[in-house]
């Protein structure tokens, strides 16, 4: 495990294998941890595998301020961790909020990004252009709301988390949320970059991507639709590639592992 100071906030990252860098970012409520199944299979396929507990998570730092989750923060401390790590340009794949980050690399610091693949969030333009995904997405109003949020999810040894998710791996997520005080630092996720008015207001302008990008999407996910995956390739100038699962949820990489693996090894040059 190594660690990186980022503007006084330290983010800790595991490298496991030699050879093209591929970076790869978890979501809300996971840590690297949620990456178990495809580290070794792209470590096996030669590539160097760069897995940061991103801001709030696991072992890294957990600032207070809301706004010290916001996305270009967020951005600088994936830049961090490359440097540190001596990487020039990396292949970036995230998942869920990691994801988003994805998307905001890809187009804010193209100079970092080799190949980009998103899994079940597409880019921010797409992401809440339809009433479908605004009524999926209902309870990222209700993670607005400061310790109405955190109680809603955590009472009843986490009910509500555990109906609410589907989460494949929920014993342990909990756990881990416990363990390391996670939960309002993730929900600030939310409160930095999805307030209330950014539902009303044309979405987050990001230059478009170039680099080759694929998105993947599951037929299962409780909280995505399909069109905001694949509307996504409006908003990328490179090569783009869209991938549909039949059957996952929205944990894809622990329902179908061996699915999201191929799928990487295919995509990303080695």
């Amino acid at each position: 495990m190594a660690r990186v100071e980022v503007d006084g906030v330290g983010i800790n990252y595991e490298v496991t294998g030699d050879g093209r860098p591929v970076v790869l970012l978890h979501g809300f409520p996971d840590t690297g941890r949620l990456w178990r199944n495809q580290v070794p299979a792209l470590a096996e396929g030669g590539f160097r595998v760069i897995v940061p507990d991103l801001r709030g998570y696991g072992q890294s730092a957990k600032p207070a301020e809301v706004d010290a989750y916001s996305l270009p923060l967020l951005v600088g401390d994936v830049m961090g961790v490359l440097a540190d790590a001596g990487v020039e340009k990396a292949h970036v794949v995230g998942h869920d909020w990691g994801a988003a980050l994805a998307w905001a690399m890809g187009a804010l610091t193209p100079q970092l990004v080799d190949h980009l693949v998103a899994l079940s969030v597409g880019n921010p333009a797409t992401f809440l252009r339809t009433l479908e995904q605004h009524e999926k997405s209902w309870y990222m109003l209700l993670f607005q709301f400061p310790e109405l949020a955190e109680r809603w999810l955590s009472q009843d040894d986490w009910a509500n988390f555990r109906t609410w998710s589907h989460h494949p791996d929920a014993d342990a997520v909990i756990a881990e949320l416990e363990a390391n005080g996670s939960l309002t630092a993730g929900l600030n996720w939310y409160r930095a970059n999805i307030p209330p008015e950014s539902w009303v207001n044309p979405p987050m302008e990001l230059p478009p991507v170039p680099a080759p990008t694929m998105g993947v999407w599951s037929t299962g996910d409780i909280a995505l639709t399909e069109v905001q995956m694949t509307d996504s390739a409006k908003s990328v100038s490179g090569p783009w590639r869209y991938e549909r699962l039949d059957g996952p949820g929205h944990w894809m990489q622990l329902e179908a592992p061996d699915r999201v693996s191929s799928l990487l090894l295919d995509f990303l040059p080695c």
